[in-house]
């Protein structure tokens, strides 16, 4: 057993002791949770993971799955319910903390659905567009980091207003942030 008061100590003591189970707070100094599980798999560290979190960030919660945690559980919950999960875990379960997980699906499906939506109506190039608005750039900006002319951008721009029925860059930033594009 190790207990470590940051993400390099942590993945030293994984390396060293290689436990059956690893306890890992989402917020840590230095390399913190998300950064040790990235760690763990590029590493080929395939022990099983409890995430604690004292907030659910739907982003963290998904990247956090998608990095392969076992378990995840908020810190005010019960020390109990802590016991329980860590069973689970180890006995090849999966404990996923229904709150937040609910949650963090619930970005993912909206997510999904607005560039699906999006991407009915607009095409790749314009949805790239589109992001670049929403992220405050203007048109010259957007031309250089594309590598076209500011020209184009003008051109697309009309074309995503007319397809989108909008008239300016406020709205078409709305749109982009319903649809989850940004």
């Amino acid at each position: 057993m190790a207990r470590c008061l940051d993400g390099e100590e942590t993945l030293a003591a994984l390396r060293k002791h290689k436990p059956e189970i690893l306890i890992l707070d989402i917020r840590m100094p230095g390399k913190g949770g998300l950064a040790v599980l990235q760690a763990m798999r590029d590493e080929n560290i395939t022990t099983p993971v409890v995430l604690l979190t004292a907030a659910v960030d739907e982003e963290e919660v998904v990247e956090a799955i998608r990095l392969g945690i076992r378990g995840l559980m908020l810190k005010e919950l019960a020390p109990k319910l802590l016991i329980q999960c860590v069973r689970e875990v180890h006995a090849g379960g999966l404990w996923l903390e229904k709150h937040s997980v609910a949650t963090a699906l619930q970005k993912l499906i909206r997510r999904d659905s607005g560039r699906q939506e999006a991407a009915q109506v607009l095409t790749p190039r314009e949805i790239e567009i589109v992001k670049h608005v929403a992220g405050g750039f203007r048109n010259i900006e957007i031309a250089k980091r594309l590598f076209i002319s500011e020209g184009t951008v003008k051109m697309h721009l009309h074309n995503i207003y007319q397809k989108l029925n909008l008239d300016n860059r406020t709205k078409l930033t709305r749109y982009a942030q319903e649809k989850d594009l940004v």
